[in-house]
């Protein structure tokens, strides 16, 4: 939907919007990645993640495209997981060159270990701020969010 031409005013204040997101995402990806278990970093979980939220399998470079890295960077990340047993690199079926990424139950186990790990850090914010106010704002966020990964394969 086109809404009419944004004044200097309403892109100041969408920056200062996004420069908030950005800041809040670099301070909780920062104190999440500490409580993070077994040597799990922020990438690693990511992709864990990714497989919980999206799909149950993918080929590297689909991976790389969504987190928006190079292949080598994603292949990196994914044979440390496959190291610890998080994730499955097969061949595809399919083609011979390509691969198959699946998560495993370990992986599973291992992304619910690591969301309880943030509990306390969780708990803390849910102390100080409204939950629910919070709730209300999610929809809002999720709809922007959806919109600029459309956005990006736009402009590409």
């Amino acid at each position: 939907m086109r809404r009419s031409k944004s004044s200097p005013t309403d892109e100041a204040t969408l920056f200062v919007f996004f420069n908030e997101i950005g800041i809040i995402s670099q301070l909780t990806s920062v104190l999440f990645e500490r409580s993070l278990p077994d040597g799990l970093n922020s990438s690693q979980f990511g992709v864990l993640n990714w497989f919980a939220r999206v799909d149950s399998e993918a080929s590297p470079g689909r991976l790389a495209t969504a987190f928006q890295v190079t292949g080598g960077a994603m292949t990196n990340t994914l044979k440390k997981l496959a190291d610890k047993g998080l994730v499955k690199i097969e061949p595809d079926a399919s083609s011979g060159r390509k691969k198959r990424v699946t998560i495993t139950a370990k992986g599973v186990a291992m992304r619910e270990k690591a969301i309880a790990s943030a509990g306390p850090m969780l708990q803390e914010i849910a102390e100080e701020f409204s939950v629910g106010k919070i709730a209300k704002q999610l929809k809002e966020l999720q709809k922007i969010r959806q919109y600029l990964d459309e956005y990006r394969y736009r402009n590409n």
